[in-house]
């Protein structure tokens, strides 16, 4: 999507699409009399037409109005901004997702007509007669952020010293942050896997994705360079995510860890970062044994991914790992045929971890960022690991494997000890750990904990700033008398059905070395059986903004 500075009076610009964003209870003539040059007569008929289709500006509320020639824009979008004093950058999202889905069905139809319309000419042997074009390929948006307005309630927590009182402080929200979160959810919402599809309305809805437009964006609050960062932003953010997306979204039997790898060499090569692939005897010679253990029951060989951006004016180096198992059958204990369905999302982490690197390869922290992805198949073969087999650690610790499907946390292990021998000073996971998390959170949010409550919070507001919700869960010491062996230093499930989620960061919390350490079990929130938001069905590529989100708190961004 190609967006541009829009100079000059609202509304002037030769545009399919003019969209304009309206406070509850606001009166919508006297926002349209703001674009003067046009024929007021006009704008106040337009007001009318709205007031008596019931559009009042509640949150999310719509409506699209002709103009019949009478305006340089072809349609008049109104989309509802809600009450003035609850405006937060989750309702600059909602915009995002609905102007691209209003867009990409008014193509679609375009598309579809276009299309019947041949098929029929050609069935008759006649020249087809023109349909009247409807797509929307220009659109002008009159950005109307909250910074020139008041906000009557604290969009942080952020409070003062009063007279002895803490008091909430009055904060506006930032207006590249609102564009910024308006486009992003506008790329997410375009998103549409269609690959394997065959039929024609498929690929069609495919091709006519919202984001295939120009964007012409006016506003009082901000300069062309605030709009271009912005706009870079948001645009770095959301494409990467989307190419997460794709890498789940690929089937197991394609997207193996050879596959996974390689998508890694391209993401280094075309962003300048650098990049190791190791193999198996390399990984053999590290020592890494539980990754190693894992991976035996595959055909398919493992990969260790690792990928460095390096900053020059840090000695501050953040390790992210992601656990990439491009399948999961459970190895011997094996899943059910339901539980096994859709394990190919297994490596969310390290795909998350992957779209992260990219954005952080094209936003310049100044912070030095080591990710480590370890990817590997879980598979039944007749060289699986055993229940009951004693695995080898990289640092050494001797695991007792009592549940081949809890094989995340196995090959994590490992991959932090490489990220802290590798000269990590604090580590963040991510991974599809857990089912209990699921169970405790739904999909909603997902769980995070660590040894570092510092860290932790930094994760979770990161999370906040893109709409991605955490919640802490304990590490409590009497969680890791469950992983407790008889025959090795440590269990690699704790007991069964009871706090699964803490007892698995538990275990990772035994390969943090004493640094500082956040766990991310995105099980729940990594794939989607039903559209939600800016989401389609499958992959959703959660935790890859969050990442970057903290990344760049801890480095300043490059201009």
């Amino acid at each position: 999507m190609e967006v541009k500075l829009q100079s000059g009076a609202a509304g002037a610009l030769a545009a399919d699409l003019l969209i304009v964003g309206i406070f509850n209870q606001e009166k919508i003539l006297d926002v349209l009399k703001t674009m003067d040059k046009l024929d007021q007569a006009f704008v106040a008929q337009l007001a009318t037409m709205a007031a008596e289709d019931g559009f009042a500006g509640r949150l999310g509320q719509q409506l699209v109005l002709p103009t019949y020639g009478k305006t340089p824009f072809k349609r008049l979008m109104l989309f509802g901004l809600g009450a003035e004093a609850d405006v937060t950058l989750s309702t600059y999202r909602k915009l995002g997702i609905l102007i691209s889905k209003k867009i990409t069905a008014l193509n679609n139809a375009q598309a579809t007509a276009t299309h019947n319309q041949d098929k029929a000419a050609a069935k008759k042997n006649v020249k087809a007669s023109v349909v009247k074009n409807t797509a929307v390929k220009t659109i002008s948006l009159l950005m109307r952020s909250a910074v020139a307005k008041s906000v009557s309630k604290p969009v942080t927590a952020t409070v003062k010293k009063d007279k002895g009182e803490a008091v909430p402080v009055k904060k506006t929200l930032d207006g590249a942050d609102c564009l910024s979160s308006l486009v992003e959810a506008w790329i997410l919402s375009s998103f549409n896997f269609a690959k394997y599809k065959t039929k024609e309305d498929d690929k069609r809805a495919a091709a006519n994705s919202s984001t295939n437009c120009v964007l012409h964006v006016m506003s009082l609050d901000l300069n062309a360079a605030q709009i271009k960062r912005a706009v870079f932003t948001a645009t770095a953010m959301a494409e990467a995510t989307n190419m997460a997306r794709e890498l789940i979204a690929e089937p197991p039997a394609v997207m193996t860890p050879t596959r996974l790898a390689q998508a890694a060499v391209k993401i280094a090569a075309d962003n300048g970062l650098s990049c190791k692939i190791l193999e198996p005897e390399q990984v053999k010679k590290l020592g890494m044994g539980a990754f190693l253990g894992v991976a035996r029951g595959a055909k398919e060989p493992l990969r260790l991914i690792v990928l460095k951006y390096n900053a020059a004016k840090t000695k501050k180096t953040i390790g992210l790992i992601g656990k990439g198992i491009t399948f999961d059958s459970g190895g011997l204990s094996l899943k059910t045929a339901v539980g096994m369905e859709h394990m190919k999302y297994d490596m969310a982490g390290a795909a998350a971890v992957l779209a992260a690197m990219q954005i952080i390869a094209k936003l310049k922290p100044d912070v030095s960022v080591l990710a480590v992805m370890a990817a590997t198949e879980n598979m039944p073969g007749s060289a699986a690991l055993h229940p009951g087999d004693v695995l080898t650690s990289m640092n050494g610790k001797t695991i007792e494997v009592n549940n081949t499907d809890a094989e995340g946390r196995l090959v994590l292990a490992d991959a932090i000890t490489y990220a802290l021998r590798e000269g990590a000073d604090e580590i963040i996971d991510i991974a599809t750990l857990t089912g209990a998390v699921v169970s405790a959170l739904g999909r909603v949010a997902a769980g995070i904990m660590g040894s570092n409550q510092k860290l932790v919070n930094a994760v979770i507001e990161s999370g906040a700033r893109s709409g991605e919700q955490f919640w802490q869960l304990p590490l409590f010491p009497e969680y890791k008398d469950a992983l407790k062996s008889d025959i090795a230093d440590l269990k690699n499930a704790g007991s069964r059905g009871e706090a699964g989620s803490s007892a698995a960061g538990m275990f990772l919390k035994e390969f943090a070395e004493g640094k500082p350490w956040a766990h991310l079990d995105i099980a729940g929130m990594a794939w989607l059986d039903r559209e939600r938001d800016e989401f389609c069905k499958g992959g959703t590529g959660f935790g890859a903004r969050t990442l970057v989100n903290y990344v760049l708190s801890q480095g300043q961004k490059s201009s």
